[in-house]
């Protein structure tokens, strides 16, 4: 089973995540807040059923799960079928990209940032949003990971690890903030996000793209 293949199957599931751990989701679009303009011209990579695309008012999404897009196009995003190392977009057009929770699905998170900087008008940021690889949910769910279908073809990332990739493509002017502090099966209030990364399990981080 691929990655897109859990999405189409499971999408149902995916959605009653959401309603069923709303502190965490909410939690995880007040970070993402800090960065993403909502009046700029968007895309979202790895789009999804919209859950964060709809509360930005992001135009566009992108993902290669079908099932995923009706739910996006029904949260009002104009939905396009593709994957993230191969945008099917001119260079130059959105003012922002965000990726939330994709980074761990795409099959080459350096041609994905590539792809993503292309897309991007002079001065666009992107905005990841993304589950820590060596923070507390990280951990849990590396633990898990051959027992859930979205996890078990994923690669989690870490901050130190995604920075690495973006400075050495050439993105600067690099923010974070982190969010969702506390343990899996326990986190049951809305956090503030605070600056950088580290101890909160969800990370937001905004980066210009390079010219």
């Amino acid at each position: 089973m691929t990655p897109t293949d859990a999405f189409e199957t499971h999408t149902d599931r995916y959605e009653e995540w959401f309603d069923h751990h709303e502190p965490t989701y909410k939690s995880e679009v007040k970070a993402l807040d800090e960065f993403v303009n909502t009046s700029a011209f968007g895309l979202e990579v790895g789009v999804g059923t919209a859950r964060f695309a709809a509360p930005f008012d992001i135009d566009v999404g992108i993902d290669p799960a079908v099932e995923m897009l009706r739910h996006a196009v029904d949260r009002g995003v104009m939905a396009v079928r593709g994957v993230a190392e191969d945008l099917p977009f001119r260079a130059d057009v959105f003012d922002v990209v965000l990726n939330v929770t994709t980074i761990c699905f795409v099959d080459d998170i350096r041609r994905t940032l590539e792809e993503t900087a292309r897309v991007l008008a002079n001065g666009g940021r992107a905005v990841f949003g993304y589950i820590d690889r060596e923070s507390e949910f990280g951990r849990h769910y590396l633990d898990i990971k051959d027992q859930n279908p979205f996890y078990q073809d994923a690669t989690f990332v870490s901050t130190d690890g995604l920075l690495d990739v973006l400075e050495d493509l050439g993105y600067d002017d690099i923010e974070t903030v982190q969010t969702v502090f506390g343990s899996p099966g326990e986190h049951d209030e809305i956090d503030e996000p605070s600056p950088g990364y580290g101890e909160g399990s969800f990370v937001a981080l905004s980066a210009r793209a390079p010219t």
